[in-house]
């Protein structure tokens, strides 16, 4: 086997996430590339040793030009969708080119991209258009280039779906646009990942396009009927109306599913095209298993039931923290931050206490004000935010770049530390931070830091307005925490002011 490793863009996305370690698996060397190295260094295979982590962004040609050196084989897995909304045609675009430069100039030999069905015509949505246009420039370099096209993507985790499950689960009656109509080939991700790898050592495949579906050919009506049939729900009532626009339905989607509006917009404009492979050729240069929709399904509901999702969609995007959150000291280069912290010694280790930090949101919720949160979710989605509905990948597995409800992990540190940053809609930038103090005696210090970098005078005015809530909220949260762990409070919660910070520093790059 060739001792060069393969480089794979996108390795903390949905697929990217995925495909590291099955390529690990089959003997390869990897490096895996994002532009965290935090968030890459989390991942469960990161210190296998055939692994090379490299950090690197695909709009920065230098960056990448020293990450694809000296690899045989590019894995193409980056969308710029999640971190660039509206503007992500023109972001994927400059990424594709620099790609195709740093491949030319690196001396790789194949780039290997998964991109999405559908005919260049004038009524391709603007989402698979981009699709295709970075296909074709990935193809205009002198390194041959295997596009890889595919429909919607059934696994646990994915963004087609947790929209099919929470639009199925949520909506026994749909008034639903035409498009539910549509015929759409689905495949399994465990089929999309075969055909990545069985693409990487068959000749074959190289300089091809070549569409990949499962065996089945369904309408989304048929979908949705198939999940809830596999979900134990009754039979779905669906009556396709001709008003509902792409935009209506981008804002219902927002709504009722996780998927927030800037995502799922242009999502919905390419729910219109028919998505059929018309060359299913690959099927004899890889041979593998097809799973049907209603096996794809069936293995995803029990993914979800047995909290063993692998990755998730929300695990794409940007992790490029801002510098703030990091230090104690309220004053800072960029701004005031305001900040408000408070202490409490429970009669606990710190071991103990972490097992409860760790499993904080999702399922398990905040502890106390459950309501509060509730209805701070939903007024973040009614103006376009997050929200509380992407609860988490995991009940208690935590790890760096995760979502969690309406924040992002930004660190970890096992029993000792926890920063989220807030991906709600705000008038600024907010952290919440829990630290872990060790005490003699068995005892432990929960600092709990919530910190905020307000925007102008509507930020100053949000922070302070919040205040009384925060007093509240913070220690209605730790009493809260002690009762779930049955250990008393010794001391607190009282406020403090972090003039020591148990690691100010800088987020490794």
């Amino acid at each position: 086997m060739d001792e060069r490793p393969v480089l794979v863009t996108g390795s903390t996305g949905y697929v990217g996430g995925r495909l590291v370690p099955r390529l690990l698996e089959a003997g390869h060397r990897v490096r895996a590339v994002g532009r965290s190295m935090e968030k890459l260094r989390c991942r469960p295979w990161a210190g296998h040793s055939r692994l090379e982590l490299a950090q690197a962004d695909v709009l920065d040609s230098e960056s990448l030009k020293q990450a694809v050196s000296g690899c045989r084989a590019v894995f193409y897995l980056v969308h710029s969708m999640v971190a660039a909304g509206k503007d992500y045609a023109s972001k994927d675009r400059q990424a594709a080119q620099n790609m195709a430069q740093a491949c030319a100039a690196g001396g790789g030999e194949r780039i290997i991209y998964l991109g999405g069905l559908g005919d260049d015509d004038d009524g391709l949505s603007d989402h698979l258009r981009s699709r295709t246009e970075v296909g074709r420039i990935l193809g205009s370099g002198p390194v041959p280039a295997t596009f890889l096209r595919a429909a919607m993507i059934l696994g646990s985790g994915s963004a087609s779906f947790e929209l099919l499950r929470y639009l199925a689960e949520r909506l026994p009656l749909m008034v639903a646009p035409r498009w539910v109509r549509t015929e759409v080939q689905p495949i399994a991700i465990r089929n999309v990942l075969g055909y990545l790898i069985g693409c990487l050592d068959n000749e074959a495949t190289a300089g091809r396009v070549l569409d990949i579906g499962g065996p089945d050919v369904v309408n989304y009506a048929e979908l949705f009927q198939m999940f809830a049939q596999e979900a134990g729900l009754p039979r779905r009532i669906i009556i396709p109306v001709p008003v509902f626009t792409p935009r209506l339905s981008s804002y219902w989607i927002h709504l009722v599913t996780p998927v927030p509006a800037s995502i799922a917009r242009p999502l919905a404009e390419g729910l219109k095209n028919r998505v059929v492979a018309k060359d299913e050729s690959i099927r004899k240069l890889i041979p593998q298993e097809l799973l049907s929709c209603r096996m794809a399904i069936r293995l995803s509901l029990e993914k979800v039931r047995q909290q063993a999702v692998e990755t998730c969609w929300t695990d794409a995007g940007e992790l490029l923290p801002p510098e703030w959150p990091y230090c104690d000291d309220a004053p800072y280069g960029g701004g005031a931050v305001c900040e408000f912290s408070q202490r409490t010694v429970l009669q606990a280790s710190p071991n103990e206490v972490w097992e409860y930090i760790r499993r904080i949101g999702g399922e398990t919720g905040w502890y106390y004000g459950q309501v509060l949160w509730r209805i701070r979710g939903a007024m973040d989605r009614l103006v376009g935010g997050v929200g509380l509905r992407r609860g988490r990948r995991h009940p208690h597995d935590i790890r760096v770049g995760d979502a969690l409800d309406f924040w992002r992990v930004l660190r970890v540190e096992e029993g000792r530390r926890l920063i989220l940053l807030a991906e709600m809609k705000l008038p600024g930038e907010a952290a919440l931070e829990f630290q872990l103090v060790p005490l003699p005696g068995g005892r432990t210090e929960l600092r709990q830091m919530g910190r905020f970098l307000p925007r102008g005078l509507c930020g100053l005015l949000y922070w302070y307005s919040l205040l009384p809530m925060h007093n509240s909220l913070y220690a209605g949260m730790a009493k809260a925490l002690a009762r779930a762990m049955d250990k008393p409070i010794l001391e607190g919660p009282v406020r403090f002011h972090p003039t020591e910070s148990l690691a100010c520093d800088l987020p490794k790059k």
